[in-house]
């Protein structure tokens, strides 16, 4: 059977397929940068770990859910899923608890503005841990770049005091490098697993919920208090930021690839910042905002985007 679609057809079915890339791109930045006021809110009533723990079994409850309404395929490999476990610790165990202790200590804004440096860490372990990676001279510049952001958003001449907010910064870089680790153990690991995006998302996620609930009698069975705005910021961190969220994501990483898709965090300090101020009443200092334009430099660098090209 010969197919009837023509070619302007098929470049309208592209650009409109091109377009719900992008779509789900800026949705999953604006979701990721509101989830930084939803961590603030839920811990006024819950631990850290009861955090993470919520977000994570939501996320995969939701994605289950979905994967069962639409019979997607699952792997039936023991190498897939061995990887799946290896992204549900790197991707969202250690990164999410890592994330909501730390905002005991830091505003929600200072929490999504570290967030940004996830294409640097995205880099550099796809560079130097991975080898997927080969970077130009004018690339590593740009992680040097970044990281100066970083000292600018810390800003050690105001003094280092070695207290919780420092550690609780220092936290977030580790948050940000198992992303950064993840974005790259999935280009080189599982680049093609042949499931969908959806079933992907929810392979790893699901394993993430499988390693929370074998440590739920040392990490969340402390005393809760509840009320609405806890519960609301808990479903959305969790069925939204955790769940629906991730598939975007994943669909992006797939289109776009691994670097390109992490700019995501381009959108998440705007988002995050912009709530902190207007719902926390959370101030910020002018280092850190400067800072995180330092960093987008060194990410713009490091991406070889700087670069001009001639012209076709």
């Amino acid at each position: 059977m010969t197919s009837t679609r023509t070619a302007p057809a098929v470049r309208a079915e592209n650009s409109a397929s091109a377009r719900w890339i992008t779509v789900q791109f800026v949705l999953a930045g604006i979701v990721w940068g509101s989830s930084f006021l939803f961590m603030k809110v839920s811990l006024t009533g819950i631990s850290p770990a009861q955090v993470a723990w919520t977000r994570i079994l939501l996320g995969a409850l939701t994605l289950g859910a979905l994967v069962l309404l639409r019979r997607e395929h699952l792997s039936r490999s023991l190498r897939v899923w061995a990887h799946l476990l290896v992204l549900g610790l790197t991707f969202c165990v250690i990164p999410f608890l890592l994330f909501s202790w730390a905002q005991q200590h830091v505003s929600s804004g200072v929490a999504s503005i570290f967030n940004a440096t996830t294409p640097i860490m995205t880099a550099v372990m796809a560079w130097l841990v991975f080898r997927v990676e080969r970077l130009k001279a004018l690339q590593v510049a740009g992680i040097g770049v970044g990281i100066l952001g970083v000292i600018v958003i810390i800003a050690p001449w105001q003094g280092i005091a070695f207290d919780g907010s420092l550690v609780a910064e220092l936290a977030i870089l580790g948050a940000t490098a198992s992303y950064g680790f993840s974005f790259a153990y999935m280009r080189r690991f599982v680049s093609n697993t042949g499931m969908s995006a959806l079933a992907f998302t929810f392979g790893y996620i699901a394993m993430a919920g499988a390693v929370m609930a074998l440590l739920t009698p040392f990490l969340v069975l402390t005393p809760v208090r509840l009320d609405a705005s806890i519960i609301v910021s808990l479903v959305l961190l969790g069925c939204l930021g955790t769940g629906i969220a991730y598939v975007w994501n994943q669909n992006t990483v797939r289109a776009w690839g691994p670097t390109r898709a992490s700019t995501v965090t381009y959108i998440t300090p705007v988002v995050g910042v912009i709530l902190g101020i207007l719902i926390l009443g959370e101030t910020i200092s002018w280092n850190e905002p400067v800072g995180a334009l330092v960093v987008f430099l060194g990410i713009l660098l490091a991406q070889d985007r700087l670069r001009r090209r001639p012209r076709s």
